[in-house]
């Protein structure tokens, strides 16, 4: 590790020096697009600003703006989405929906096609697990440790990018689905708004937001507080679970100081503290067996288990453009914390272990990425990413001590303690072309090389290689080949010693011990897909995807604490084709996403003690469904303003999570059936009162599941599936915005 030692040490010199330089910075997006456009980027068509362009002098606020708006033109164009499938929602398709910038960030992303509703706020990209990478302005921001929490808010997002597909070269790690926000900037979104909204189960969410510039300086702030009682899914259906109460908050702020034509710093500074409640079912009692000075029964709605999720982040940027070269250098910092208080005896009863767990995470990164343009044909793109962790897992189980048959031996709890730390090394570079060869043809090809060192470790050189034609105006076809490397979730990978209970009432007798640490997943991904644009008003689309892969990753949530648990699957297949529409005609949108899928995984190869012997046999021998796997997913928006008044509606269809298959026998098929199907249909209806010399004050009225659809998103059964979760009941919710 020297010379990952001595880049860090240079990383550290270099923030020492750009804070005592920089004034704080915004930034702004480019451009915007329709809600529920699929796009597959044609590289045929170059988005940058000419070679060589140059920006004139920073001064005057039409200055500052032309400045801005030169330099977004030229960080978009570091990246490249050729090849790879593109789906685009930004801030006035997310005002057009029921709920607007008051839902969480997983409910946006529900928008878009081959994207699968889970519980706790969890969402599957074409039938991976979690694999997915969120971007700030191209920036990587490190994985954080929270469950139920979301410390992105769509607040902050003037266009958000779901990239998937064969991804070019610059993007690694984790590849099932970058998620690229653009945020709002002070300069091109001057002004700001105050809102209050709430209603159902409890909510009530007052909020702000603002943007403005002084000088070079650009800024963009916003806060929420979120508090309700239905911050986890039901466990039993019911519109008021109890004891499911949530206290949110998030702040977020992005400055930027254009220092000349040519140069731009900014500072990204983003918080999210969440406290919830873990909701209780009714009516159960233990079924253990055990006994604790004497008591044996607990009723399960007195259950009082807790959870606190902790994330703060910051990016440092620096964007230099001159010429034929653009590069982009920033260096990012994460901490993020869980703490599980459980229920001292009642989980004890129930589960045969109270455990009370702390995690944290401290990520530090740098990233650097650069575009040249060698001539007409060729624009070569290159970079560099290095990342460091350190984690700290701290917990105090109190068990009951057993004898070998599993009986217990006495009523006095005892405690084990287990406290471990872990760092990890993530370094990689790319290199690639866009090779223009003829007008309607861009090809882009290129290496990346990705290496790992934690609990385990691994390296791999992916080539990548994907093709663009455009036969005709309005049509796109598109088709790639990636070679894919995902070192495990270093954050949630756990260091607990698992023999230190056994003869204790948290391992069955016979229960598996064996913990081998999770590896690296290696996939071969091809992608296929066209794009057809109809008259003026309608685009539609169709991708196809097949990925085979060795270790494949998935989680699970193995009891408590509420903590998802990385494993690899010996071998995994996945595959599935996405259609997709979006129609906008004057005061008129709409957008239509069908998806079908299919994703099997077979042989248990790490963290094997989260299963038991009869489970690990069956999946050594056969393909299972992944628990995540919802063979159809469909979403469907329309919104139309009339006058000042917009009337919105979306729909969420889905066939079903996956659940065990009970046998004659008394055995269980892993995964063996899917849950029924369910739809979710939301409406929403908003206006906005003018008034002379003063901005527009906004009112909304939203009504989510209009229809009461009780549906579960789990029942409880499945591979790695630790409680039933029921979609949220019916909601009525009303908010007023002020401008200013």
């Amino acid at each position: 590790m020297p010379h990952s030692i001595a880049r860090f040490r240079l990383v550290g010199a270099v923030i020492s020096i750009l804070l005592a330089q920089v004034a704080p910075a915004a930034d702004g997006a480019s451009g915007k697009s329709a809600a529920g456009t699929a796009a597959d980027t044609a590289a045929a068509t170059d988005t940058t600003a000419d070679a060589g362009a140059t920006a004139a002098p920073a001064g005057t606020l039409e200055q500052i703006v032309v400045t801005a708006e030169m330099l977004n033109e030229k960080r978009a164009g570091i990246e490249t989405q050729t090849g790879a499938s593109t789906y685009t929602i930004d801030e006035a398709a997310i005002a057009a929906t029921p709920g607007a910038d008051n839902t969480l960030l997983n409910q946006v992303v529900l928008q878009a096609p081959g994207v699968v509703q889970d519980s706790f706020g969890q969402f599957h990209v074409r039938g991976d697990h979690n694999d997915i990478q969120y971007r700030l302005n191209g920036i990587i921001l490190p994985e954080g440790i929270s469950v139920f929490g979301q410390s992105l808010s769509p607040r902050l997002i003037s266009s958000m990018q779901l990239i998937t597909g064969a991804l070019p070269a610059e993007y690694g790690l984790l590849t099932v689905g970058i998620i690229d926000l653009t945020t709002k900037s002070g300069v091109l979104d001057p002004g700001g708004s105050v809102s209050v909204y709430g209603g159902s189960h409890g909510t009530f969410e007052p909020s702000f937001e603002y943007g403005g510039n002084s000088g070079n300086l650009n800024y963009f702030v916003s806060g929420d507080m979120l508090r309700n009682d239905l911050g986890i899914e039901s466990p039993d259906g019911s519109s008021n679970p109890i004891h499911d109460h949530s206290a949110q908050y998030h702040g977020f702020g992005y400055f930027e100081d254009i220092l000349d034509s040519n140069n731009r710093l900014a500072l990204i500074l983003g918080t999210s503290n969440d406290s919830f409640q873990i909701p209780n079912q009714s009516g159960l009692e233990p079924a253990l067996g055990l006994s604790v000075g004497g008591q044996s029964t607990f009723p399960s709605a007195l259950l009082n288990e807790n959870q606190h999720e902790l994330t703060n982040y910051a990016v440092l940027s620096w964007q230099h453009t001159q010429e034929r070269l653009d590069w982009q250098s920033s260096l990012t910092a994460r901490y993020s914390s869980l703490n599980y208080l459980p229920d001292p005896l009642g989980d004890l009863l129930y589960q045969g272990m109270a455990q009370s767990a702390f995690k944290s995470d401290v990520a530090f990164g740098w990233q650097t990425d650069g575009s040249y343009q060698l001539n007409d044909a060729h624009t070569l793109r290159f970079g560099s990413y290095l990342q460091h962790d350190n984690s700290v897992s701290d917990t105090n189980a109190q068990v009951l001590p057993t004898n070998g048959a599993g009986a217990q031996t006495s009523q006095t709890p005892i405690a084990i303690a287990d406290y471990g730390t872990q760092t990890q090394w993530i370094e990689s570079l790319y290199l690639q072309d866009e090779w223009k060869i003829a007008a309607p043809l861009t090809l882009n090809y290129g290496l990346r090389f990705d290496h790992y060192a934690a609990f385990s470790s691994g390296s791999q050189l992916s080539p990548r290689i994907n093709a663009v034609w455009v036969p005709v105006d309005g049509t796109t076809l598109h088709a790639g080949y990636s070679r894919y490397f995902t070192p495990p979730p270093f954050e949630l990978v756990s260091s607990e010693t698992i023999s230190r209970f056994v003869n204790t009432s948290a391992l069955a007798p016979g229960a598996i011990t064996t913990d081998t640490p999770p590896m690296a997943e290696r996939a071969s991904y091809f992608d296929v897909g066209a794009q057809q644009k109809l008259l003026d008003s309608l685009t539609v689309g169709v991708d196809g995807y097949y990925q085979r892969a060795q270790n494949l990753i998935d989680e699970g949530q193995f009891g408590s604490p509420i903590i998802l648990t990385p494993f690899n699957y010996l071998k995994g297949k996945i595959e599935g084709i996405e259609f997709t529409g979006n129609y906008v005609s004057g005061a008129f949108s709409a957008y239509g996403n069908l998806a079908f899928q299919s994703d099997l995984g077979r042989g248990i190869e790490s963290a094997q003690f989260n299963f038991t012997a009869p489970e690990l046999a069956y999946i050594a021998d056969n393909y299972i469904h992944l628990d995540h796997e919802q063979r159809a997913t469909a979403s469907a928006g329309a919104s139309y303003l009339w006058h000042r008044t917009r009337l919105s509606a979306d729909m969420l269809f889905g066939t079903g999570l996956r659940a065990n298959a009970p046998q004659p026998n008394g055995t269980d098929i892993p995964n063996g059936i899917h849950l029924p199907t369910y739809t979710q249909v939301n409406l929403g209806v908003s206006h906005d009162f003018e008034f002379a010399g003063s901005k527009p004050l906004s009112v909304r009225f939203d009504v989510i599941n209009l229809f009461d659809k009780i549906y579960e998103i789990r029942n409880g059964t499945g591979v790695g599936v630790g409680a039933p979760q029921f979609g949220a009941r019916r909601g009525l919710f009303a908010g007023v915005s002020k401008a200013f």
